[in-house]
């Protein structure tokens, strides 16, 4: 059993927060990822973006399977804390907002018309 602690997840930003995170993603075919420890042991977390806060933290949001169950869940991190480490980075450049064409995902709209 590790005696680092458990990672603990990040509240979602509100509108009292302020002004809303700026995201970056990488590609879906080079996605970085963390470690994040869960129930005593390091889990492989997939990073689906990164949130840099008005306030200067930085906040991750992860696919993880918490107890190694086959259950994913989306979650958010902020960064540093002990129960997180940097499983690998991505070599591409990543993108600021969510730029659904390099995430693999189908646009929400089809094109404007001419």
């Amino acid at each position: 059993m590790s005696t680092i602690p458990d990672a603990q997840p990040a509240r979602p930003w509100r509108p009292e927060d302020g002004p809303r995170p700026e995201a970056w993603t990488s590609p879906s075919t080079d996605r970085p990822a963390l470690q994040v420890m869960s129930a005593g042991k390091r889990r492989h977390a997939p990073v689906r973006a990164r949130q840099n806060w008005p306030d200067g933290t930085v906040r991750y949001q992860v696919e993880v399977d918490l107890l190694g169950d086959a259950r994913v869940r989306n979650l958010t991190y902020e960064w540093p804390q002990p129960g997180l480490r940097v499983a690998h980075r991505s070599t591409s450049e990543p993108t600021r907002g969510v730029d659904e064409t390099r995430q693999g995902d189908m646009p929400r709209r089809g094109p404007t018309p001419a």
